[in-house]
């Protein structure tokens, strides 16, 4: 079990009396992990729908499908909710995103993450409360690398210090391994996650759109950022 004071760079502030812990993942934390996943992914919808509207696609295809609906029905109910329908798929697209990552590895996050030697979850637990989650797998897009997933803070506790801290704990179990990197995916609207990773040292090595039609007309970037760690070996 990890005290946060040891896995904090010094300049974090830590709120008086708050006592942080980072520990691996018990059976009985599987229903307030998958709530935390999907609280934080849920945030993202908002600056999600900024994104949208800010992209000349986008514009374009609401816009010739306002002109196309208002001239046709001589309405603007037909059209607004037209748009509306629109903005509506958005929110769609993150709730199928939460909804397969409930089915697949948060479904069984004993069985995912905790029977390979090469595999964590971890939470962070505040006075007997789980308020973070953090795993690492083996990478599946970049073989020989391992991959940070799941990354949440409960929105109470942010600003103490614990994704750093989440974020030190996969560091140091990957160079215990001796794999060379932790990659990661982030995506264009999850800026604060993106400042979080710079400030940790990862380097933004590639920017991808998902071959999906809607993910393409939104222009919906990922991220991939990689961590560079100096292993035992290499220290001796």
């Amino acid at each position: 079990m990890t005290d946060l004071k040891s896995t904090t760079c010094p300049s974090v502030y830590l709120r008086a009396m708050a006592s942080i812990q980072i520990r691996k993942y018990q059976d009985e934390d599987a229903e307030v992990v998958k709530e935390l996943f999907t609280l934080g992914m849920s945030e993202h919808v908002p600056s999600s729908f900024t994104h949208v509207l800010k992209q000349p696609l986008a514009q374009m295809f609401l816009m010739v499908t306002f002109c196309a609906l208002i001239t046709s029905s001589k309405s603007f109910l037909l059209p607004v909710l037209a748009v509306t329908l629109i903005l509506a798929a958005v929110r769609q697209m993150f709730n199928q995103y939460i909804e397969t990552s409930l089915r697949k590895d948060l479904n069984d996050i004993g069985g995912t993450y905790l029977q390979n030697k090469n595999s964590c979850f971890w939470v962070a637990e505040s006075d007997g409360r789980v308020v973070g989650t953090v795993g690492c797998l083996p990478a599946e897009r970049a073989p020989g690398f391992l991959e940070l997933k799941r990354m949440s803070v409960r929105r109470s506790h942010r600003g103490m210090g614990i994704a750093k801290a989440l974020c030190r704990t996969v560091a140091d179990f990957t160079r215990e391994r001796g794999f060379p990197a932790v990659i990661l995916y982030t995506s264009v609207v999850q800026t604060d996650a993106q400042k979080l990773y710079e400030c940790m040292g990862y380097t933004k090595i590639r920017e991808f759109v998902l071959p999906e039609v809607m993910a393409k007309i939104l222009n919906f970037t990922l991220f991939e950022y990689r961590l560079d760690l100096q292993t035992d070996k290499e220290r001796d």
